[in-house]
């Protein structure tokens, strides 16, 4: 099927959804409401029975804010791709698990909640992954502070044969995203308060 004749099917069942062709793949917008009914449709009727990946993006600063759930299937007979996507609110990060359409979904939604804070409902075996025993903290969403970079040298900070010592006082430190101001934030913070 060619990515025009996927969104008229899409759009025949869902209404309008948002539904966009780029660089020959269809990429939906549906609400979480409609997610698993989506992903059964991708499955059932557009016969998209291989399950690529699900991730998430953190779109907290866009408009409307929240965390966006995607999910890339493909049709292993008529060779066409779907994206699925929909958007969680970032204060309530949750959504069915889609492990009750493709199995192949288990692995992926264990990532993405542990990386980005979205629950599952109903998963089958909704525990960490990768991160170590009693991690605090969603490491994926742009909220999360990186305190690496506060207590070591971040590369980009100096040109290549520089050191921190040879930046003029003038100039301004920079920071990469997501890294608070060290003077406000990490171990010198702490020595500049003690008294």
């Amino acid at each position: 099927m060619t990515p025009e004749e996927l969104r008229a099917r899409v759009v025949a069942r869902f209404g309008p959804v948002a539904a966009e062709i780029s660089h020959g793949q269809l990429t939906v917008d549906v609400d979480r409401d409609t997610w698993i009914a989506a992903l059964t449709f991708a499955r059932d009727t557009l016969l998209c029975g291989y399950f690529d990946w699900l991730s998430a993006v953190d779109e907290l600063d866009g408009e409307p804010p929240g965390i966006r759930v995607v999910s890339h299937v493909y049709s292993l007979q008529r060779r066409h791709h779907l994206l699925l996507r929909t958007l969680v609110p970032g204060d309530d990060p949750r959504l069915p698990t889609a492990t009750t359409v493709y199995k192949g979904a288990n692995w992926h939604e264990r990532e993405t909640c542990e990386m980005f804070g979205v629950e599952f409902a109903d998963h089958p075996n909704l525990i960490p992954l990768l991160l170590p025993d009693g991690f605090a903290g969603t490491p994926l969403r742009k909220s999360f502070v990186l305190a690496s970079r506060v207590a070591k040298q971040w590369p980009g900070e100096v040109d290549p044969g520089q050191s921190v010592g040879d930046l003029k006082p003038k100039r301004r430190r920079n920071l990469p995203p997501g890294v608070p101001n060290p003077d406000e934030w990490g171990p010198a913070a702490t020595r500049a308060a003690e008294p």
